[in-house]
């Protein structure tokens, strides 16, 4: 049984004064406030997300 990668995605921005296209990302991410975390698969399309956001949020591999 293969077990898939996750990562711990925490917001540390305001999404105040960002683009709409920013807030968007960080709503599906399902974050909204700063020092909120998830636990995402991590995939491409996750990747992508974190990517267009990085300056809002910090990532970290969860074992």
């Amino acid at each position: 049984m293969s077990t898939a990668n996750k990562i711990k995605i925490t917001q540390i921005g305001s999404i105040i004064d960002q683009k709409e296209n920013a807030k968007r990302t960080i709503e599906a991410l399902g974050l909204g406030r700063p020092h909120y975390s998830v636990v995402k698969t991590d995939t491409p399309q996750i990747r992508g997300m974190i990517n267009a956001v990085r300056h809002l949020v910090i990532v970290e591999d969860v074992k």
